[in-house]
């Protein structure tokens, strides 16, 4: 591309801003509330992914013995566990270790359990950490028909429930999503309509002595993917913020939540939006042009 044709096409989309400035602040700031959603919603969904897979990763399946199970039949047992496929690391769990760990967890509450004198309720356990989260299900149904286990749990009701609103949220975000993008679509192409519409007499001049339809079209494209722009730095910038008081807030009060890292994080964001943006105003020009090209 020539020099002066750029130059052209530069002037073209800066005076077009100007002539339509109204709607094109209307552009901008519908695309940046559409990106800002659309980047809300996508933090969530990720951030929601990355802490099903920490629980996933830190699954493990705590196996009850039956009371009349002596240590002797808890070593065959613990024998037979280290021998299942999948499994990584089996650790036995006595009742009086059960009880010192709950009395730990109870803390200043733990006077609660001077009703049970010197009884201790709490069977002989087994801690066992599977190599992969997927084996788990079936690794607990095998062990649960072990002589002597009483039953073999890891949490699947909390487990199954965060998968469902992970599921949940995604569907739901992507939907938002895309009726966001529909909506910027439409009032970006709309803006640029008003432009050719304007210039419909130039545009027909244009083509009459010989121009081609991407020379008449790069004009608009580029003031498509200018609003686009300007809109998702905008989403960017406030994106940003949110997700740094966020992080600020959740790490003061729940210091090991898995939440990820700013940094990549924001940069991936950022250069996601943004391209979106451009994408999306390009999309809209060129729509809104298409059909008085054939004209």
């Amino acid at each position: 591309m020539k020099i002066r044709t750029s130059e052209y096409f530069i002037r073209e989309v800066f005076l077009s801003l100007r002539r339509n400035n109204w709607m094109s602040v209307a552009s901008v700031g519908t695309v940046a509330v559409s990106l800002f959603i659309f980047g809300m919603f996508l933090m969530l969904v990720m951030n929601m992914n990355k802490m099903a897979e920490s629980l996933e990763s830190q699954v493990q399946i705590n196996v009850y013995l039956e009371e009349s199970v002596s240590r002797e039949d808890a070593r065959d047992i613990e024998k037979d566990l280290k021998e299942m496929q999948g499994v990584e690391k089996v650790n036995f769990v006595s009742k009086e270790d059960a009880m010192e760990r709950f009395k730990e967890r109870l803390g200043d509450q733990k006077t609660l359990l001077e009703a049970l004198d010197d009884t201790n309720p709490l069977p002989d356990a087994f801690e066992v950490t599977i190599t992969r989260p997927e084996l788990v299900k079936t690794a607990a149904e095998s062990i649960e028909k072990f002589d002597g286990v009483e039953s073999a749990k890891y949490g699947q009701d909390v487990m199954e429930h965060l998968f469902e609103m992970t599921r949940l949220i995604r569907i739901f975000g992507f939907s938002l999503m895309l009726v966001l993008a529909l909506a910027t679509l439409f009032i970006i192409s709309n803006t640029i309509r008003l432009t050719v519409f304007a210039r419909r007499k130039e545009i027909a001049i244009m083509k009459y002595v010989g121009a081609t339809d991407w020379f008449i079209r790069w004009p608009f494209v580029l003031e498509g993917m200018v609003l686009g722009l300007l809109g998702s730095l905008v989403a960017a910038v406030v994106l940003r913020t949110a997700y740094t008081g966020m992080a600020e807030k959740i790490y003061d009060t729940l210091a090991f939540f898995p939440l990820i890292p700013e940094q990549p994080f924001l940069t991936y964001i950022t250069i996601v939006v943004v391209l979106s943006g451009m994408a999306v105003g390009a999309i809209g020009s060129a729509v809104s042009i298409k059909r008085f090209l054939k004209v």
